[in-house]
């Protein structure tokens, strides 16, 4: 996601070593589900994971050749599919863009703080999450995602503010 502001922020995203761990481990998470992490499903991920911020899913079409060529926006979109169901990577609705999940090694509710600002999002763990898990199972519901996003401003822009 593109910085709004004109203030200097930290880079969010992994170093090469730290992806290539995350990647191993979502093949892994993957092959224990029954599903195969296909190229292009790996490379919308790495994407996601090297961005370490919120991408739209049109700026992942354009990094996605290592050799300069865009995806088409099925590939990128059906990677996305695949990774949001696998809990691999989240959707932040209010902001129509993705980012990899921090937790990874199992299903949970997700929150997003994102800031206004400069679009940086820092993915947390909502207290209320567990709650409604089990006010839905009480109703008979099988949640199958929860997404809760916050919006204001970052501890950088909130400096400058």
């Amino acid at each position: 996601m593109a910085t709004h502001c004109d203030h200097a922020h930290d880079g969010a995203g992994m170093s090469a070593g730290e992806v290539g761990r995350a990647l191993t481990s979502a093949e892994r998470r993957c092959a224990a589900q029954g599903e195969r992490m296909t190229a292009p499903r790996r490379r919308v991920l790495e994407l996601l994971l090297e961005a370490g911020e919120a991408v739209k899913a049109y700026d992942l079409m354009a990094r996605y050749g290592v050799d300069g060529s865009a995806a088409k926006p099925p590939t990128v979109y059906r990677a996305l599919d695949f990774l949001e169901k696998a809990g691999l990577a989240h959707r932040i609705a209010s902001i129509s863009a993705y980012v990899a999940c921090s937790v990874g090694d199992r299903d949970h509710a997700a929150a997003f703080l994102i800031c206004d600002c400069c679009g940086a999002t820092q993915e947390v763990t909502p207290p209320e999450g567990e709650a409604l898990h089990r006010a839905a199972d009480a109703a008979g519901y099988a949640i199958e995602r929860t997404t809760i996003e916050g919006h204001g401003l970052c501890p950088a822009c909130q400096v400058v503010a």
